[in-house]
């Protein structure tokens, strides 16, 4: 038997993403991924796609929002440091609003809800870091609150990370099984380049 999804199997799919109701988010896309230990081998690639959506939003007027993680001061996500400023390739224009998160979820203890409702969004297109973390996290909330979220496939990464088992999982298969738990319940899957064309 083929595998589906549950949105397939309840015949829920969900509608592709429309200009006028959509909004692109960027999670944490902040230079502690591209080196020092949180390094992305995947981010060339999936930064370029981000970029390409961010493009595309801007031509077809697409609302965007930036998302930046900020830890405590001395730790690993100090919000002073160089490391945690946004990457030049994807950086706001002034009328984009940026907002400040410090948790997973990039709804939890946030103005992103209320911020994408003022917007007129219901589908909120997702891309950044890391594919497992703040992405699955902040997709996962999005539909737990009444929205239809996207994940951009190509605009994601994730790291390396111990299996549980004794073994290591790549970031690229990291990456991978969390788009597809994403897929089965939570979120459409896109491209960059399938974006409001």
């Amino acid at each position: 038997m083929t595998p589906a999804t549950l949105l397939q199997l309840a015949g829920a799919e969900l509608p592709p993403p429309e200009a006028q109701s959509s909004v692109l988010v960027l999670i944490d896309a902040q230079e502690w991924y591209r080196t020092g230990p949180l390094a992305l081998p995947g981010l060339g690639p999936a930064l370029a796609s981000a970029s390409l959506a961010l493009e595309r939003a801007r031509t077809a007027g697409v609302p965007v929002v930036h998302v930046v993680h900020h830890g405590e001061r001395g730790t690993l996500f100090d919000p002073a440091g160089p490391p945690a400023s946004i990457l030049h390739e994807v950086a706001p224009r002034a009328a984009e609003p940026v907002v400040a998160k410090r948790l997973p979820s990039g709804f939890t203890g946030t103005r992103l809800c209320a911020l994408l409702q003022e917007l007129g969004s219901t589908t909120p297109v997702f891309a950044g870091f890391m594919t497992h973390m703040c992405v699955s996290s902040t997709t996962r909330s999005a539909a737990e609150l009444g929205f239809r979220p996207w994940v951009l496939r190509d605009g994601c990464a994730a790291r390396s990370l111990p299996d549980g088992f004794g073994g290591v999982l790549d970031g690229e298969a990291v990456h991978r099984a969390h788009l597809a738990s994403l897929a089965d319940r939570f979120a459409g899957l896109t491209d960059a380049r399938e974006l409001w064309r």
